[in-house]
């Protein structure tokens, strides 16, 4: 009995070594895939392939690495809402573009595309801490251009991406107009125990089971439940229960963190939709339900604020006469 017990205790203590051992060496290679297997680094094309025009914008992160993104108009002088859009995990934005060719002619937007640093043609190495930089850059970048309608800037983050937009409109309550989080994870310590199994005992977000002994050890938590309780502006939760990656419940959990402190917040699911797929798998119904997102609680916003001043004016000029 006493042997059994010993070895029980050795295994036990095993598996927190290894899971150690792993998260110290292999976490950013976890956690951050900027190549997928068998393809290089470089894009495979650029926006011209698909006929669309775009800006090359190297921007410097507030630590000093170079960054590159894409700023893709749905023609010149477009006013309309411009999307910040904050990619999945594996790949660059390459991989991205067929779906952002659709939504810019779908929502009639521009849409900003960053590199995070590591991925694609931008300098540097994958980290929490800079990534959050990167996108706030993105965002400051934008904010300054004279070229877009700087109060309908609409960040859209799908998967790892959600979790860098939640943070980045957290952040900047007046210069991002909504959210829309799409396949995101409640937090990386969750995600652990789903690709980890082994670790769900050691490693969990505030509503694991388990002593959480190794969550210290975790570089880059990225931990959106205890973001989006945070979050005032509009939110629109895109969830695929298909995902094979990010558990549905993931998003679930999110949405009812958020709608607790911000009536503002709308959940909509896609039966067939799986990780990478739901904007396809969703068809119609996926486009229609972002464009009626922006119509009520972006572009509608915007008119009625015209439409007060324009009654300010009016009352100001009715009182001088």
């Amino acid at each position: 009995m006493v042997s059994y017990v010993s070895a029980l205790l050795y295994g036990v203590g095993g598996l927190m070594v290894a899971g150690m051992a792993l998260l110290v060496a292999f976490q950013e290679r976890l956690v951050y895939v900027p190549v997928l297997p068998g393809l290089t680094k470089s894009y495979a094309i650029n926006p011209s392939r698909l006929r669309l025009v775009y800006e090359d914008v190297w921007l410097r992160s507030s630590d000093g690495v170079r960054l590159h993104s894409w700023f893709i108009k749905l023609f010149p002088d477009c006013r309309g809402p411009t999307i910040l859009f904050f990619q999945e995990n594996a790949g660059n934005i390459a991989h991205r573009l067929e779906m952002v060719r659709i939504m810019i002619q779908r929502l009639q937007c521009n849409v900003f595309m960053l590199s995070y640093r590591g991925y694609g043609a931008s300098d540097g190495y994958p980290s929490q801490h800079g990534i959050t930089r990167d996108a706030q850059a993105a965002l400051d970048h934008l904010s300054q251009r004279t070229d877009i309608d700087t109060s309908r800037i609409i960040v859209f983050g799908r998967s790892l991406g959600g979790a860098v937009g939640s943070v980045l409109t957290k952040n900047n309550p007046d210069k991002v107009a909504a959210l829309i989080l799409e396949n995101t994870f409640t937090s990386i310590l969750d995600m652990a125990g789903v690709l980890l199994p082994f670790l769900k005992w050691f490693i969990g977000g505030p509503g694991s089971r388990g002593p959480k002994v190794l969550n210290f050890l975790v570089r880059s938590p990225w931990s959106t439940i205890e973001v989006v309780g945070k979050i005032k502006q509009p939110i629109l939760f895109l969830s695929g229960l298909q995902d094979e990656m990010v558990p549905p419940t993931h998003m679930q959990m999110l949405y009812a963190k958020a709608a607790a402190h911000n009536n503002r917040c709308l959940f909509v699911d896609f039966p067939s939709g799986m990780h990478m797929n739901t904007w396809l798998a969703g068809g119609d119904h996926y486009w229609r339900t972002i464009q009626q997102f922006l119509d009520k609680n972006v572009l509608d916003n915007r008119e009625s604020e015209s439409s007060g001043d324009d009654k300010g004016t009016t009352s100001s000029l009715s009182s001088l006469l």
